[in-house]
């Protein structure tokens, strides 16, 4: 439990652990449903997908994309899912067309 004086507005981003729940909330509603979450020592992990782990430090999400640090204020949870899908989620249509071609053919005759 975090010791708040009386009267303090309560500001999830300022405790790591409650950022993180809350990013990974807004990622569960973009599709991201397989999500593992670590916190301690001040810092909270997130592993999204087996390309994708954020931390949560410091009032920002860090994650690595493409050889590039990104950050995120952790106030905006909703906002880094966004960033996230974007990056890690190939458009429905295309995934669609590419599943149908490894797909075997269902008009077959047997």
């Amino acid at each position: 439990m975090l010791a708040v004086r009386a009267g303090t507005p309560y500001l999830p981003w300022h405790d790591p652990r409650e950022a993180t729940r809350l990013l990974r909330y807004a990622l569960h509603r973009e599709g991201f449903t397989h999500t593992y979450q670590s916190s301690g020592n001040g810092m909270s992990v997130l592993s999204v997908t087996t390309d994708l782990t954020v931390w949560c430090r410091k009032g920002s999400f860090v994650w690595n994309e493409d050889g590039l640090t990104m950050t995120h204020p952790a106030a905006d949870p909703v906002g880094a899912a966004q960033l996230i899908k974007r990056r890690f989620r190939r458009p429905v249509d295309e995934a669609s067309e590419d599943q149908a071609d490894d797909r075997p053919p269902t008009d077959s005759v047997r």
